[in-house]
């Protein structure tokens, strides 16, 4: 596991699995999202043992699988509402942490600003320079 620190309430990862839980408590976490489906590859852990795991830690944890190609605006109020809803720090995951980045990229863009998103992204390793030109563009 290889949490990404994108705000001080916020992380974002690769796929992690059960074993990786209680690293990710002594981290000093408090809720795990879930943003990848079922099934998206072959070998990856389901989300019910993660949640599992995740729950016998004392950790809070709630799914909101999507993919980027087919994203919804029910998707992006349910992972808004979990920011809102869930407490933090929050370790967010999906196959690379590049989707829940840009998530909280777009979730995020109105109240932070161009310039915040892109450094607080960029210093996590994520490029979300498109996704900004893209919600810049919007009229």
């Amino acid at each position: 596991m290889e949490p990404r620190q994108i705000t001080e309430d916020f992380s974002v990862a690769p796929q992690i699995t059960p074993g990786d839980i209680p690293a990710i408590a002594a981290a000093g976490f408090r809720s795990i999202m879930c943003n990848r489906p079922d099934g998206e590859e072959p070998g990856q852990p389901h989300e019910a043992e993660v949640a599992e795991a995740a729950r016998a830690a004392g950790l809070e944890m709630r799914s909101v699988p999507f993919s980027s190609a087919t994203m919804t605006e029910a998707d992006v109020t349910a992972f808004r509402t979990a920011l809102e809803e869930m407490p933090a720090p929050m370790l967010a995951y999906c196959r690379t942490g590049t989707r829940c980045t840009m998530m909280w990229s777009l979730v995020n863009y109105d109240r932070l600003g161009p310039e915040t998103i892109l450094r607080a992204t960029s210093s996590a390793g994520y490029d979300m320079s498109g996704l900004v030109a893209q919600l810049r563009a919007r009229t």
